[in-house]
C-alpha cells in the first residue's frame, strides 16, 4: 500500500466469522502477547482465504519469515515476483507496531510491567459470489475484549471501553486514518482476495459433499437425544434441520458451530431432545452446495451407527492447526470494525 499505515497491513486478513452462503473471504489474525521472562512480546500472524490457512508468521520462528501454509502458495512468486520479501518485511514492521501499541494500551489501563496481556486484530473483507465487495472488518481487541471500532459508513470511531477514548481522540485528529482503512478494506483487500482465489482455485473453489448420520444418546436419567452429524464437507456453509412429523423444530434444536476438521474439511452437528419411543417421528435434513438434493436421515435402531458416505473419506477429528494457538476469536457477527494505527 502507498500509505505507511496500510503498508503495515498488506500482510493480510485474520477469523473465523461465518461467511454468507456463496461468498468468499480473506482474513488475517494478528496477536501480540507478553511473556514472563521475555523483554519483547511474541507476535503471531495467520491468514485465511475462505477459512483455509494459507500464510503464517511467528517472531519466534527461525529467520522470522512469512511462510506459505497452503500448497498453492508455493507458486505465488511466479505470479508476484518478490512477494515473500515484501510480506516478510511488512510482517516484521507490523510486529514492532503491535509491540509498541501493546505497551501504550497497558499504560491506558494503568497496568504494571508484569502479567500476560494480549493485543489482537482481525482484518479482512468478504466478496459476493460475483467477487464484488460485500463487507469489511477490522476488529482490535485487548485481553480478549473489544477495544475500538470503525464505522465504515460514517468513518467515525467508537470506543468500546473507557481506556480506548485515548486512541479515539488520537485517530479522530487525523481523518485520513479512517479513509485509508476504508480504501484498504474495499479495494486492496478485494484485489488480493481475487488473486488468491485464482491461484488456489483447485482447492478453494472445490465442493466436497458431507458424510452424515444420526445417532441416539441416552442420559443418566433416561433423557433421549438424537444427534445429526455431518463431516468431510467443503465449503463450510451447511444447513442441518430437525423436523418432527415434517415440521421444523428450531426452538428445540441445539447446534455446535461449524468447525475445521484439520484436513481442509469441516464438521457440524445438531441435536434434539425426544421422548423415548418417538424417535421415528424425527428426521434430519442436510443441505450443502456439494449435494444435488438435500439428504433426509432418521435414526435406525436396527442398524449399526455407520456413516452415510456421500463423498470423501470420513476423517478423524483433529485439533485446529497449531499455528493459530493463542489466537482468541471475538465478535463473530460484527459487520465492520476499527484497526490500530498508533494507539
Amino acid at each position: 500500500m502507498e500509505s505507511s499505515l496500510c503498508a503495515l497491513l498488506l500482510l493480510g486478513t485474520l477469523a473465523l466469522q461465518e461467511t454468507w452462503a456463496g461468498s468468499h473471504s480473506m482474513r488475517y489474525f494478528n496477536t501480540a502477547v507478553t511473556r514472563t521472562g521475555f523483554e519483547e512480546p511474541r507476535f503471531l500472524a495467520v491468514g485465511y482465504v475462505d477459512d483455509q490457512l494459507f500464510v503464517g508468521f511467528d517472531t519466534d520462528s527461525p529467520g522470522q519469515r512469512e511462510e506459505p501454509r497452503a500448497a498453492w502458495m508455493e507458486r505465488v512468486e511466479q505470479e508476484e515476483p518478490g512477494y515473500w520479501e515484501r510480506v516478510m518485511r511488512r510482517a516484521r514492521e507490523t510486529a514492532q507496531h503491535f509491540r509498541g501499541s501493546l505497551k501504550n494500551i497497558r499504560g491506558y489501563f494503568n497496568q504494571s510491567a508484569g502479567g500476560i496481556h494480549t493485543l489482537q486484530r482481525m482484518l479482512g473483507c468478504e466478496v459476493s459470489p460475483e467477487l464484488t465487495f460485500q463487507r469489511g472488518f477490522c476488529q482490535p481487541a485487548y485481553d480478549g475484549r473489544d477495544y475500538i471500532s470503525l464505522d465504515l459508513e460514517t468513518l467515525t470511531w467508537r470506543a468500546a471501553v473507557p481506556q480506548a477514548v485515548n486512541t479515539k481522540r488520537k485517530w479522530e485528529a487525523y481523518r485520513s486514518i479512517a479513509e485509508e482503512w476504508k480504501a484498504y478494506l474495499e479495494e486492496e483487500c478485494v484485489l488480493w482476495l481475487k488473486k488468491y482465489l485464482e491461484m488456489g482455485k483447485d482447492t478453494l473453489m472445490r465442493t466436497d459433499p458431507p458424510s452424515a448420520r444420526v445417532t441416539r444418546h441416552t442420559a443418566p436419567h433416561g433423557e433421549v437425544t438424537l444427534r445429526c452429524r455431518a463431516q468431510d464437507f467443503y465449503p463450510k456453509d451447511i444447513s442441518l434441520t430437525w423436523l418432527r412429523d415434517g415440521e421444523e423444530q428450531p426452538q428445540d434444536t441445539e447446534f455446535i458451530e461449524t468447525r475445521p476438521a484439520g484436513d481442509g474439511t469441516f464438521q457440524k452437528w445438531a441435536a434434539v431432545d425426544v421422548t423415548s419411543g418417538q424417535e421415528g417421528r424425527y428426521t434430519c435434513r442436510v443441505q450443502h452446495k456439494g449435494l444435488s438434493e438435500p439428504l433426509t436421515l432418521q435414526w435406525e435402531p436396527q442398524s449399526s451407527p455407520t456413516w452415510l458416505i456421500v463423498g470423501g473419506i470420513a476423517a478423524a477429528l483433529l485439533l485446529l492447526p497449531a499455528v493459530i494457538a493463542g489466537v482468541v476469536m471475538w465478535n463473530r457477527n460484527r459487520s465492520s470494525g476499527g484497526c490500530l494505527a498508533e494507539v
